[in-house]
């Protein structure tokens, strides 16, 4: 089983390739920099020379996908759009791309985020990302062709994040990584589809 982990370079990443490394696998790793393979998911350039670099596999996990953050009444439709095209259509321009590089009743595993369920001031723009990537994998899942599933992970903010984040997420139980990598190898090693697989 080849699987493309794309975002391999961030604390989600390492944690779901750490995880995955006790399994029989081969293990592509991708991202900006530090991986085997150089990709900007902002780009459907970059995403394609990507997939053509590293030919078929039998699953894609995204862990990436920037957000900004900031009041909605002082965000600009340009931060905005920092979201919109690195978490939302990043994550979905993966799967678009990907598509024909999945082998038959392979997986895609993308990530959002428990912010679309349990608002915290100043996330309303990765709130919408994520909200967006989940009614995606929903939707999709049911017409994705030759038995390819699809899911996502949602997770609350890792303990690994907690000092840089941890203003934003008062009274937030942060969760161990180990914990969110396991959710992505059941949704890659699993049968499931369509499922947003909460973390928090």
């Amino acid at each position: 089983m080849k699987i493309l982990v794309v975002g391999a370079s961030g604390t989600i990443g390492k944690a779901v390739v750490n995880e995955l490394k006790s399994e029989k696998v081969e293990i592509v790793t991708a991202s900006r920099s530090s991986s085997e393979v150089s990709v900007d998911i902002t780009s459907t350039k970059s995403i394609k020379q990507m997939f053509e670099e590293v030919g078929q596999i039998d699953a894609l996990v995204s862990t990436t996908g920037a957000a900004h953050f900031g009041l909605v009444e002082e965000m600009t439709p340009e931060q905005n759009l920092i979201s919109v095209n690195s978490k939302l259509l990043g994550q979905i321009n993966l799967v678009l791309l990907g598509l024909e590089y999945i082998r038959d009743y392979g997986s895609i595993t993308l990530t959002t985020g428990i912010l679309m369920d349990d608002p915290l001031v100043s996330a309303a723009s990765s709130a919408m990302a994520n909200g967006g990537v989940r009614a995606f994998v929903k939707s999709a899942a049911i017409e994705l062709p030759r038995g390819i599933r699809i899911n996502s992970v949602s997770p609350n903010v890792l303990e690994e994040s907690i000092e840089k984040y941890g203003s934003l997420f008062v009274g937030a139980e942060p969760v161990k990584s180990k914990s969110v990598a396991l959710a992505f190898k059941k949704s890659i090693l699993g049968a499931q589809t369509g499922q947003s697989y909460n973390v928090y």
